[in-house]
Parts: C-alpha cells; sequence; structure tokens
C-alpha cells in the first residue's frame, strides 16, 4: 500500500467518523433508542459513498472494511450516552457535518477518478458522496434535508470537488489537490454557518395575464 493510498484510508476513516457523530445527533433530537442512533449514524456515515459506488458499478467501499462500521455504532453508542452534555447539540451537528463534507466531497471525486470517469463525473461523484449520507439522515429523522434549505451545502461540496479536480488535472499532484479542495469546500460550509450566508432564494410574483387568443 503507498503512502498515498494510507492517507486515503486515514481521511475515509476520519469522514466516517464525524459523519456518524453527526448523524447521532440528530438521533438524539429526535430522543431514539441505541439502535435508532446507530441506523442514523451509519446511514449518514455510509449513505453517500454507498450511492457513489452503486452508479459507478464499484465495490461498495464499506464492505471491505468492516471495523469502519463497527466504529459508526461505537461512536453512535457513545453519543447517546454523552449528547445531554450537550447543550447546542444542533450547532455541533453542523460543525461536525461540515467536517464531513470537506473530506468526502474529495474522497468522493478521487474514488470517481480511480473508477475511471471522467472529470465533470468525478466532481458530482463528490456532492454525492458528501452530501447524501446527509439526505437519508434528514429524511428518516422527518427534517428538511440540508441539501434543501437556504445554505450553502452542496454548493461547498461542489467547488471543493471542482478544485480538487482542476488541480490534479493540472498535474499539482493528488495529496496537494486533495488538501486544497477538502479545505476549500469546508471553508465555505464553515463560512455560510459563521454569517449565515446563502444563495438567494425563489421569489413569488404576480402571475402574468395574457390576452385572450380566441
Amino acid at each position: 500500500m503507498s503512502y498515498f493510498d494510507d492517507l486515503l484510508l486515514v481521511l475515509t476513516w476520519a469522514a466516517v467518523a464525524v459523519l456518524a457523530v453527526a448523524g447521532a445527533l440528530s438521533a438524539s433530537r429526535k430522543q431514539l433508542d441505541p439502535v435508532g442512533f446507530m441506523l442514523i449514524a451509519c446511514l449518514c456515515a455510509f449513505g453517500g459513498g454507498t450511492v457513489r459506488d452503486l452508479i459507478l458499478g464499484a465495490p461498495v467501499f464499506w464492505l471491505a472494511v468492516p471495523g469502519m462500521v463497527g466504529l459508526a455504532a461505537a461512536l453512535a453508542v457513545a453519543v447517546f450516552f454523552t449528547a445531554h452534555l450537550v447543550e447546542r447539540r444542533f450547532v455541533v451537528l453542523l460543525w461536525a457535518d461540515a467536517v464531513g463534507l470537506g473530506l468526502f466531497a474529495v474522497l468522493g471525486a478521487e474514488a470517481a477518478l480511480r473508477a475511471g470517469a471522467s472529470p465533470w463525473v468525478a466532481v458530482l461523484m463528490g456532492v454525492v458522496t458528501a452530501t447524501f449520507g446527509g439526505v437519508l439522515r434528514d429524511i428518516v429523522c422527518a427534517e428538511v434535508p440540508l441539501i434543501l434549505r437556504r445554505e450553502i451545502y452542496a454548493t461547498a461540496a461542489a467547488l471543493g470537488a471542482a478544485v480538487f479536480v482542476l488541480l490534479n488535472e493540472a498535474g499539482v499532484g493528488r495529496v496537494a489537490a486533495i488538501s486544497a479542495g477538502g479545505l476549500i469546500a469546508f471553508g465555505a460550509r464553515a463560512a455560510a454557518i459563521a454569517t449565515g450566508w446563502s444563495l438567494p432564494s425563489y421569489r413569488a410574483r404576480p402571475g402574468r395575464d395574457y390576452p385572450d387568443r380566441r
């Protein structure tokens, strides 16, 4: 295994960990039991990567590393017993989700490139990997998914994945490209959380009256 492969594996474990915590915090807000905590944690941690691998026709990443499921389950149980110590759980959830988004945006794009996908598909797979776990978490928890709210969320993932792909295509080197893309994705999401930035939303306007053409 090369240094780069080791780095990807470490980053994947880190992304799984933070998104499992984010999922478990969502479960705490819904007052679920330990099994519910583990289910939501695993949906959040593995949902996006699973969808990506199924689309690409690649082996599902976590099936080859069963320890990742154990880590997500253990973190979920830990949150079950400690979530009450955190006063503003939704804020912690948002920041944990932001870290996971930054990591999985570039890891998803990297996995797509390794599978032979074109650059634009790699960017799309980066967005899918970073966001679909959160979408599944929010749907199961009966919340409006973050990706549908007036927040810079999928845009941050797309930006980070695009920076990674562009730098990689420019020959900068994958380690530097992953670092830059991940930091930019996280930075964009963090700025949105801290400042309340969002993309403009549609505002309803009066409909037009068309003349009767009969």
